[in-house]
C-alpha cells in the first residue's frame, strides 16, 4: 500500500477532530441544529488553519444521508465520496486557475438544475480573491437569488480583495492562527498513534516553524521523521530546520547584559561554524526579549517551564535597555534583506545595542554638556534602579553610550539623539529641535505635510502640544494626528498624547525652512546661469533672452 502523507492522512473527518477555532465550529453546529442556513459562507484565515477542510465538513454536514445533521456520519456512501474527493454535487473551484469570466459563466451555468446525489449542490471556490472583477459581476447575480438546493462556500487568504457587494451577501468566518501549544499537541497525539518516537524539544521547534499552520505542522513533520530516520529529535530538527538551540540566544543576552563586546563576538563566531539563518536567530532574539519584557513588567503571564531560563536576565537588564534591544533587533531584522552579507547586518545589530542606551529627555543636563542618562545596567551586570513604576519603565530616546565597551567604536550620535540634544535651541519647545525630530520620523504623505506646517511647543507629562498655523487648520484631521502621534511613539517607545492647537509658531516650522532653502538655491541657481560666460555670450551673439521662470536648481 503507498504511503499517505500525514496531512491528508491526519485530516479532520468531523467538526469535534478540528483543532484551535471552536468559534467557528460552535456557530456551525447550532446552525445546523436549528436549520437555519444561509446560501454563501466565506472562511477567511491564513495558510494551513482549516478554511477548505471546515467547507468539506459543512458540505458532508449538508448532504449526509442521515439528514441534516450537526455532525455528520462519516460512513454513509456521501460522506466517504466527500472524503474521497468524488462526490458529483460537490464542484471544488481553485478560482487562482480559473479567473476568466467565462470560466465562472461555465460554472454558473450548471446551477440552476437539481442536484444529481446530494441534498444540495455544493460550490467550493478556493482563494476566491484570486477572481477577476468580471467574474465576480457574473458570480453576484446568482448570490443575489441563488436557487434553493444551491449552497456557495468560498474560502480565501485575502478576504480584503473581495468587493464589499460579495461580502455583504456571505455569512463571514475568521479563522485564528494556531498557537504554538495547540500545534505540538497535535504533533504528539500523531506521533503516539503513528508509533513515532519523538521528544518535546523538536515537537516544540516543528511547531515553531509552522507559523501557526496546522498544514505546514504536519508536512514538517514528515520531513523530520525521513530526516530523522523516523524519530523526531530537538537537535535533528533544529539542523533541519536551520534553527540554532536556545542556548545561543540565552548567551548572546547575558553577553548584552554584561556589556561584553568580546564575548558577544565570540558568540557570533560560535554561530556562524552552524551557517544559521541569521533573520531566524533575531525572531529567536526578539521573543526572548518579548518574554522578558513581559517577565518584569507583567508577572506571571508566561508559562513558567517556557521562561525559567530568562528570569537571571530579567533581574540583570533594565526593562528600557530590553525595550531598546528590541526597537533595534526589529531595525536589523529588516535591513538583513538589504545586505549582501546577513552576518554583517547581524553583527552590527547587536554593536548597535552596545553603542547605544536609552535617556531621559526631560532630564538636566550634565554640567559639561553631556546628555543626562536613564536607569541602565551596570558594567558588572546589575542594573541600577533609581526610579520606579510605570514611568521609569517607559524607553526614552536613544543617545550613544558613553561608557562603550572596549574595541566597539562610538561612532558619535545618529539622527534622532541629534533631535533630543537641541544644539542651540531655547525654544518654547524645550530641548527637543522638532525640524530634526520630524527628519527621522516614518511619516509620510498628509501626516508628513501636517507636521511640516507644525512647531513644538511643549512636551512635558507626556503630552506633546504643536502649534499649527490658522491658515493650515484644514489638516488637522484626527486621522493624520493619529498618525503622528504613533510615529512619535514608536520611536521613543513610550506612550504620550499629542495635541495640535490653533496659534502663531515661535520659530520656523520645518515648511518655512524648507521653502528658505529651495528659495535660496533658486536664486544661486539663477545668479550662476546669469554669470556664465558661455549663456552670456549666446545672449550677445543671437539676442536671446533668459528665461528666468524656466530655470530649476539641479537635484
Amino acid at each position: 500500500m503507498s504511503y499517505r502523507v500525514l496531512a491528508l492522512k491526519w485530516r479532520p473527518r468531523r467538526f469535534d477532530q478540528l483543532v484551535g477555532q471552536p468559534h467557528v465550529v460552535q456557530a456551525l453546529v447550532n446552525s445546523l441544529k436549528e436549520q437555519r442556513l444561509h446560501h454563501a459562507y466565506l472562511f477567511t484565515g491564513t495558510r494551513g488553519v482549516g478554511k477548505t477542510t471546515i467547507a468539506r465538513l459543512l458540505a458532508k454536514a449538508l448532504n449526509c444521508e442521515t439528514g441534516i445533521v450537526p455532525e455528520p456520519c462519516g460512513v454513509c456512501s456521501t460522506c466517504v465520496a466527500i472524503d474521497e474527493g468524488r462526490f458529483v454535487d460537490l464542484i471544488e473551484v481553485d478560482a487562482a486557475s480559473r479567473t476568466k469570466v467565462d470560466d465562472t459563466r461555465e460554472l454558473l451555468d450548471n446551477v440552476q438544475y437539481a442536484p444529481t446525489r446530494g441534498r444540495f449542490k455544493v460550490y467550493l471556490i478556493d482563494e476566491v480573491h484570486m477572481l477577476s472583477a468580471h467574474s465576480f459581476n457574473a458570480l453576484l447575480k446568482t448570490l443575489e437569488e441563488p436557487p434553493p438546493h444551491v449552497k456557495f462556500l468560498f474560502a480565501t487568504t485575502d478576504p480584503q480583495k473581495l468587493p464589499v457587494t460579495v461580502l455583504s451577501r456571505c455569512l463571514q468566518f475568521n479563522l485564528r492562527r494556531h498557537t504554538v501549544t495547540e500545534i505540538e499537541s497535535r504533533l504528539a497525539e500523531i506521533c503516539k498513534a503513528e508509533a513515532i518516537p519523538a521528544d518535546a524539544d523538536g515537537l516544540k521547534a516543528l511547531a515553531r516553524a509552522a507559523d501557526g499552520s496546522m498544514r505546514d505542522a504536519l508536512s514538517l513533520l514528515d520531513q523530520g521523521v525521513a530526516f530523522g530516520a523516523g524519530k523526531v529529535e530537538g537537535p535533528a530538527i533544529r539542523a533541519m530546520l536551520g534553527t540554532i538551540d536556545r542556548e545561543h540566544v540565552l548567551r548572546l543576552l547575558a553577553a548584552l547584559a554584561d556589556q561584553d563586546g568580546t564575548a558577544l563576538l565570540a558568540e557570533v563566531d560560535r554561530l556562524d561554524e552552524r551557517s544559521p539563518d541569521y533573520g531566524a536567530v533575531l525572531d529567536d532574539l526578539l521573543a526572548a526579549l518579548q518574554n522578558i519584557a513581559v517577565l518584569q513588567l507583567v508577572k506571571g503571564r508566561l508559562d513558567a517551564a517556557e521562561v525559567e531560563p530568562l528570569v537571571p536576565l530579567a533581574a540583570r537588564l533594565t526593562p528600557e535597555d530590553v525595550q531598546l534591544y528590541f526597537q533595534i533587533a526589529l531595525g536589523g531584522r529588516r535591513d538583513l534583506a538589504v545586505l549582501r552579507d546577513p552576518r554583517v547586518g547581524f553583527e552590527m545589530t547587536l554593536l548597535r545595542m552596545l553603542a547605544f542606551r536609552p535617556v531621559d529627555v526631560d532630564a538636566p543636563r550634565a554640567a559639561a554638556g553631556g546628555v543626562a542618562g536613564a536607569p541602565r545596567a551596570s558594567q558588572t551586570g546589575g542594573p541600577s534602579r533609581g526610579a520606579s513604576g510605570p514611568a521609569a519603565a517607559a524607553p526614552a530616546p536613544i543617545a550613544p553610550r558613553r561608557d562603550a565597551p572596549a574595541g566597539v567604536p562610538n561612532a558619535g550620535p545618529p539622527r534622532v539623539a541629534d533631535a533630543a540634544s537641541g544644539k542651540g535651541n531655547g525654544a518654547p519647545g524645550g530641548d527637543i529641535d522638532w525640524p530634526a525630530l520630524l527628519r527621522s520620523l516614518d511619516l509620510r504623505g498628509p501626516a508628513r505635510q501636517l507636521a511640516d506646517h507644525c512647531d513644538l511647543q511643549s512636551h512635558a507629562g507626556g503630552t506633546w502640544q504643536l502649534v499649527l498655523p490658522a491658515d493650515k487648520q484644514h489638516l488637522n484631521t484626527q486621522q493624520l494626528r493619529g498618525r503622528i502621534e504613533g510615529a512619535l511613539r514608536e520611536h521613543f517607545g513610550r506612550e504620550l498624547r499629542l495635541a495640535i492647537v490653533p496659534g502663531t509658531p515661535s520659530r520656523p516650522t520645518p515648511a518655512d525652512l524648507r521653502l528658505a532653502s529651495e528659495n535660496e538655491r533658486m536664486r544661486a541657481t539663477r545668479e550662476a546661469i546669469e554669470s556664465d560666460p558661455n549663456v552670456r555670450a549666446l545672449q550677445e551673439q543671437l539676442g536671446a533672452t533668459l528665461e528666468a521662470d524656466s530655470i530649476r536648481p539641479a537635484k
